[in-house]
């Protein structure tokens, strides 16, 4: 499901999400084009990693509302369609290797082969030969894995919570190139980082969360 074609990717309207009296977001509003890369700067807690949530359908927004390629999440759609998400520390079953974490699930749809799945392993700089368990992974290594996880359907939209966070700068120039690569693909990408090095050098435009809203950085 892709909606009207010339919808934006994603389209925030007034957004806000509350824990009890605790405002999280406060009216963030945000339009991503089909295609662009876009970035979010801010301290921690500023609600980066819960808007990202939101915008994936993990979590129900207070009010706003979020449409993803058209889609309103929450009332068309439950998660947003042709999106793959990386938030937070990716979660893996520690006794299995990388390959057989990721044909795990890679089951639940069925959408892709074992070749497909060891090729976007070795896209994102990791060994689908390798058998060691996850949990010998460096935490570099588990985030190459979870950027896999990411991929490996191949999304239309990105959702990123600090893709680079862990790995070194000669692994981070190499997936600033599979970046790229996918805009280069057509798909759109939503990440956030704290490094202005890598906003600048990745993204079309960047916003700076502040006080539960987004500003142009």
């Amino acid at each position: 499901m892709m909606g009207n074609p010339y919808s934006p990717a994603i389209a925030l309207e007034d957004v806000a999400k509350h824990f009890g009296d605790h405002p999280v977001l406060n009216g963030a509003n945000l339009v991503v084009p089909r295609g662009a890369v876009y970035g979010i700067s801010g301290h921690n807690g500023a609600g980066k990693s819960m808007l990202l949530r939101i915008i994936s359908g993990l979590v129900r927004p207070t009010a706003g509302q979020v449409r993803v390629f058209g889609a309103v999440i929450g009332s068309d759609v439950e998660f947003p369609p042709m999106t793959g998400v990386m938030i937070d520390r990716p979660g893996f079953l520690p006794q299995y290797s990388g390959l057989r974490n990721l044909q795990l699930l890679a089951m639940i749809r069925s959408q892709i082969s074992q070749s497909e799945i060891a090729a976007v392993m070795r896209r994102v700089g990791l060994d689908p030969t390798d058998r060691r368990p996850v949990r010998t992974y460096s935490m570099g290594m588990r985030q190459r894995l979870g950027l896999a996880q990411a991929i490996m359907e191949r999304p239309r939209l990105l959702l990123l919570d600090e893709p680079t966070n862990a790995i070194d700068p000669d692994g981070r120039q190499s997936i600033y190139a599979l970046f790229q690569e996918l805009r280069a693909e057509g798909v759109t990408i939503l990440l956030t980082s704290h490094s202005a090095e890598e906003l600048s050098a990745l993204c079309d435009k960047v916003f700076v969360m502040r006080n539960g809203a987004l500003a142009p950085a």
